[in-house]
Order: structure tokens, then sequence, then C-alpha cells
């Protein structure tokens, strides 16, 4: 059998692509009104965020262990790379070790340093490299190398909601005076910065794909682009990166999931893009 592969809802895969590409996905946390709703799994109302306070936890030890030794199990000991949203953003990647550990040496767990298809491109490359055969080393080394060829960006209408839920990195020093600004955002290190400051939502939006141009260079890339409750705001991206980008090999348009929808908020654009090698 094959070596399986597992990922976090963080890394917002449509049930379809997960399921074809034969990756078991844990589901994140959203707390609304007192109730515990797993994401992919739960019914999360759109407007979720209006039903009242909202917070947000990683998958814990205990339920990636279950579904470590599930997906050991059904690779019949050929074992578990599993790949996470970036440690500098959830607990989930401790939650990980933590698993991995009481389940033994046949998993390999990978810090994604990224989110959103960012982990999910990383996935879906470590089950390709699983179904044509590859030992669970190369499939680790296959998800470990898409993970550091993967950037994320992202606009945010308001930094109201990193601030809440301690998102928002170095880029702190924005909160105040600072926001009414309009932030591009990116990953660095696995964690949430500020990459430049503009005035307006067109010149951010500009500035999103100007950043995402040079990281493509004339390299081929898949991008997706996600959002929260603005579809029509992240087709205008999507059409903007392909006039700019020349070598645009697949490109999606992907809502955010609610977990990170609760943390960027309404109106949030972002960009995750895998360069070739």
């Amino acid at each position: 059998m094959s070596v399986a592969v597992v990922t976090d809802s963080a890394s917002c895969l449509e049930f379809s692509t997960a399921r074809a590409a034969g990756i078991a996905v844990a589901p994140l946390h959203v707390f609304v009104g007192g109730h515990d709703l797993r994401e992919g799994i739960d019914d999360i109302p759109e407007n979720f965020a209006a039903a009242g306070p909202v917070t947000t936890s990683g998958a814990s030890p205990g339920e990636l262990t279950t579904m470590y030794r599930e997906a050991l199990d059904r690779s019949e000991g050929a074992g578990v790379v599993a790949v996470h949203i970036s440690r500098g953003l959830s607990s989930t990647w401790e939650a990980a070790r933590q698993a991995a550990a009481a389940v033994g040496d046949r998993v390999r767990v990978v810090d994604s340093g990224v989110a959103g298809m960012g982990v999910g491109y990383a996935a879906l490359s470590a089950a390709r490299a699983a179904a044509g055969g590859a030992d669970l080393d190369a499939v680790y080394r296959e998800a470990v190398a898409v993970s550091s060829r993967t950037r994320c960006f992202i606009v945010v209408d308001r930094l109201d909601h990193l601030r809440r839920g301690g998102r928002i990195g170095t880029a702190a020093a924005l909160v105040g005076t600072a926001l009414a600004m309009k932030p591009v955002l990116h990953l660095h290190e696995g964690k949430l910065v500020l990459r430049e400051k503009t005035r307006t939502s067109n010149k951010a939006i500009g500035k999103l794909v100007d950043a995402i141009a040079a990281e493509a260079g004339e390299k081929g890339v898949a991008l997706t682009v996600h959002h929260v409750q603005c579809a029509d705001r992240a087709a205008i991206v999507a059409s903007l990166l392909r006039e700019r980008i020349s070598l645009v090999r697949e490109l999606n348009i992907l809502p955010f999931g609610a977990v990170l929808g609760a943390h960027v908020g309404p109106g949030a654009v972002g960009v995750a893009v895998s360069v070739e090698p």
C-alpha cells in the first residue's frame, strides 16, 4: 500500500478534491454561541460571526492521534505524512507533534509555514508522490519542498479580526492609528507580517498582484485566490493575475474556511502561490 497523507481543514481543500487524492482532513474548530463546530463536518453558517463572539482552536492531540492511527492502518504500515498549517498561526502543529510521538516513527509531520491552499498544494503533491509509489521519506521530502516554494499574501478590509485573534504578528505596529490603512500582509517564516501599507483597497490589490507577479517571475505557478464574502473582488484579483503572470498552470477561486475567515474577516482576499522548481 502507499503512504497515507493527512492535512487539516485550514488547507481549504474541497471535500471532493481531498477524497479523490486520498487525503484525510482533520477538522479545526469554531466556537460560536457555546457550540463547538468542526470545520468541514458540522454546518457552519456563512454569517456565523453575527451569532456572537467567535473563537477558534486547532485540532487536538487526541483527534490527530486517532486520525494518524487510522491512516497508518490504511497504509498497511507504509507510513503517514501529515501536512499542517503553520505552527506560527495555530496550535495544530504542536498537537500533531504529540500525536505523531504517540503513534510511532512511521508518522512524519510537516510544518508547511503557510495556510489555505498553501497547505493544500503541499498535501496534494505529497499524495501524488505517494500514489506514484514513493516511500515515506520521499513523500515527506516532496511535501517539504512544495511548502518551501509556496507563498501566501492577503489584503484585509480591517485589522480588527486579526488583532482580536492574536494573529497579527509584527504587523501589530499598525494597530491603532493605522487601522484605517489597507495593509498588504504576507506569511514570512510562518508568521503573518506587514509587507506594505496602502491607503485604498485598489492600491492594496495592486500591490498584492505586484508581489505575486514578482514571486512567480518567469516560472510556472499554481494560484488560488481565497476570499471572505467578496467573490467579485476575488474574481478581479484572479483576472489581474492572469494578465500579469505568463505561466499560470492553474488558477482557482475558493472561499476561506470558517476558521481562517474568522481571523481575517469579511472582505479579505488572499492568494496562495506555488512556484515550480
